[in-house]
């Protein structure tokens, strides 16, 4: 990850964000609130994996329960602050998607979602991962999962609560936020040892 520092004097709008992004589609990109642009780098062969697993478990269970919608990495989300980020994985409840014109829906999405997964790999620095879930929080998302396979932890992020960290979980689930939903971790650690 990379952050290019966008000087206070320079102020890029959303519509010109846009643009770079469409014409670097190779590349993905954030903006924090302050306007500095973060470039993601590509992730691995286990990450892109774990990735996929996460977000299948969750799209089948949103199928079968038909309360939300579900979106990958590279959907942007405008979040209040000005920000505009990517979780790994993104759940909308399904009323508050709904509550958006067809306009904003091909758009980066102007709100913050209500679960996101933040997997870590091997690129990827803790402390930059942890500022970003707090970033969420800040912002009105009710439940985040940081997923840290190297040391088999995760990270449980919930509005008004203290962060809890699990050691080695063999599953995942939050019945208020996500009635139903269980994510298997063991599946996402698969080899990795701490």
């Amino acid at each position: 990850m990379i952050t290019l520092a966008v000087p206070p004097s320079i102020s890029i709008s959303d519509e010109q964000f846009t643009e770079i992004c469409q014409h670097n589609r190779d590349l993905r990109f954030e903006r924090t609130a302050q306007g500095d642009v973060i470039i993601m780098a590509p992730t691995g062969g286990e990450t892109g994996r774990a990735n996929v697993e996460i977000a299948a478990d969750l799209v089948l269970w949103n199928r079968r329960a038909q309360l939300g919608v579900v979106f990958d990495s590279s959907t942007g989300f405008k979040l209040p602050d000005g920000s505009t980020r990517s979780p790994d994985v993104a759940w909308v409840r399904l009323e508050r998607w709904q509550a958006l014109s067809p306009d904003q829906r091909r758009r980066f999405l102007p709100l913050c979602p209500d679960f996101v997964v933040e997997l870590k790999s091997p690129s990827d620095d803790l402390a930059d991962l942890q500022t970003k879930m707090q970033v969420y929080l800040d912002n009105g998302v009710q439940l985040g999962w940081l997923i840290n396979p190297d040391l088999q932890l995760v990270e449980i992020y919930r509005a008004n609560c203290p962060v809890e960290v699990l050691h080695q979980p063999q599953s995942l689930s939050d019945e208020e936020r996500l009635p139903g939903f269980c994510l298997n971790v063991s599946e996402i650690f698969g080899d990795s040892s701490p």
